[in-house]
């Protein structure tokens, strides 16, 4: 479920391609630093979302610079870096070794199992860092484990639990903005579950996989599935617009406003390729 919450890059600035470009290497470094070298290859640019919405929040204290790497040797690459960054490098990594985990428990995809066994190493320490954050990941494993097994044919309860994982991602303390945060995120999580159930579709159906689109018992609908995603992603930015964002928000807005929708429009066309 990665790679839906992402920019449209043809539509940003120069500028707000550099930002967002030094926001994902300090990601990066994020990683390096805190969970090794090989545990770059799991980077998504979705945290990079993360990161820019909590910056544009709390507008914290930056350190940046430009340096090269062991995957740009040549170039030098602009990054930033601060707590948000550092925490959002530590949700990537923790992310991405559940969704590797479950790719091989139902799939025994072997580069799945090996991502994982790069990541678990770091993932105890982590945990102390972030417990509220890593158990609801656990538990969003755990309860779409056992919705897929009973073939659930609400798309509501899956979904619903993705989005509970997704709002206490958003938050980071418990202040303030934490309520207008955590529903946020619960939309957002629910955009990101229903936009990859129906771009999953077809394949999941040759595969007799788990969908609850198909376990619905209907046949292929994408005009009543576009209608849950505009209505889920509204009710996202109804919440996101009561934060007040300044830093960054350019660059927020083309995300969410313009991003996941010319991400699922270029997956879908992309799906339909491959069918």
């Amino acid at each position: 479920m990665f790679g839906y919450v992402t920019a449209s890059w043809k539509e940003l600035s120069k500028e707000e391609k550099e930002r967002y470009g030094s926001i994902y290497c300090g990601i990066c470094r994020g990683i390096r630093d805190g969970s090794g070298q090989r545990a770059r290859i799991s980077l998504s640019y979705d945290m990079a979302f993360l990161a820019a919405l909590l910056m544009s929040l709390y507008e914290p204290e930056e350190r940046s610079g430009k340096n090269a790497c062991l995957i740009h040797p040549v170039s030098k690459r602009a990054w930033v870096d601060n707590v948000y960054i550092r925490y959002s490098a530590d949700m990537n990594v923790a992310l991405a070794y559940y969704n590797a985990l479950d790719d091989w428990q139902d799939d025994k995809n072997p580069a799945a199992g090996l991502l994982a066994q790069i990541l678990e190493k770091k993932l105890p320490e982590i945990e102390a860092r972030y417990p509220r954050q890593c158990q609801a990941m656990k538990d969003c494993i755990a309860r779409l484990s056992q919705l897929e097994a009973e073939n659930c044919p609400n798309p509501d309860e899956p979904a619903a639990c993705f989005g509970e994982l997704m709002g206490e991602l958003l938050v980071y303390e418990d202040d303030l903005w934490a309520p207008a945060l955590h529903q946020m995120g619960n939309a957002l999580g629910r955009f990101i579950y229903l936009l990859d159930a129906a771009l999953d579709y077809r394949k999941d159906l040759k595969k007799g996989k788990y969908n609850p689109y198909i376990a619905m018992g209907l046949g292929e609908d994408w005009q009543r599935w576009e209608d849950y995603l505009v209505l889920t992603m509204a009710r996202c930015m109804d919440y996101y617009e009561r934060l007040p964002l300044v830093q960054d928000k350019t660059l927020l807005d083309n995300i969410l406003y313009s991003g996941v929708w010319v991400n699922y429009r270029g997956k879908r066309k992309e799906a339909d390729q491959n069918d």
